[in-house]
């Protein structure tokens, strides 16, 4: 069998040697310790002039890093809208392009397809072969000189901020 007696637990025995701390009371303060005490000094005048010019020439150094931020974000955005615009002028001469080289394909195969004979086959495919060769030196052509136009426009803000962030250094 079980015992179900219970036994009541011993309290822990006092401690001689505590003893009960108390929180000085509000409106008291500490004594005072010669030790922690900080001497009455005066600052002098020099120090706290160059203190005084130190942190004015910390405000005019946020003042200038914060102003080339601005232009730095400027010219980014403008940098960002300039290239999204020629890309998307680009990618319409591209689709543009496409398509004319796709229809000028499918007007060959319904011509080949209705063509008499071989030599008449192979005049048609010369014909093709010349105007294609033409057709793609153009758009060669006009691709290249778009994106010449982009590289120079994207390029634009960024030698202007250049430009302008040396002038600044000369000046200063």
């Amino acid at each position: 069998m079980t015992d179900t007696s219970t036994t009541t637990p011993k309290s822990a025995p006092k401690s001689r040697t505590t003893k009960a701390k108390t929180a000085p009371a509000a409106g008291m303060s500490f004594p005072d310790f010669e030790a922690f005490a900080m001497p009455k000094m005066e600052v002098p005048a020099a120090f706290r002039e160059a203190t005084e010019k130190s942190i004015e020439n910390a405000r005019e150094a946020y003042a200038k890093v914060k102003s080339a931020a601005e232009d730095a974000t400027d010219m980014m955005e403008d940098s960002f809208e300039t290239s999204r615009q020629g890309v998307v002028e680009f990618n319409h001469k591209a689709v543009d392009a496409a398509k004319t080289n796709a229809d000028a394909t499918f007007t060959f195969m319904k011509d080949i397809m209705s063509a008499k004979s071989l030599a008449e086959a192979i005049e048609l495919q010369s014909t093709f072969a010349r105007h294609q060769f033409d057709a793609l030196s153009s758009q060669t052509k006009e691709m290249q000189e778009l994106a010449t136009k982009l590289g120079t426009d994207m390029s634009a803000p960024v030698k202007e901020a250049m430009e302008k962030s040396f002038k600044d250094l000369k000046l200063n």
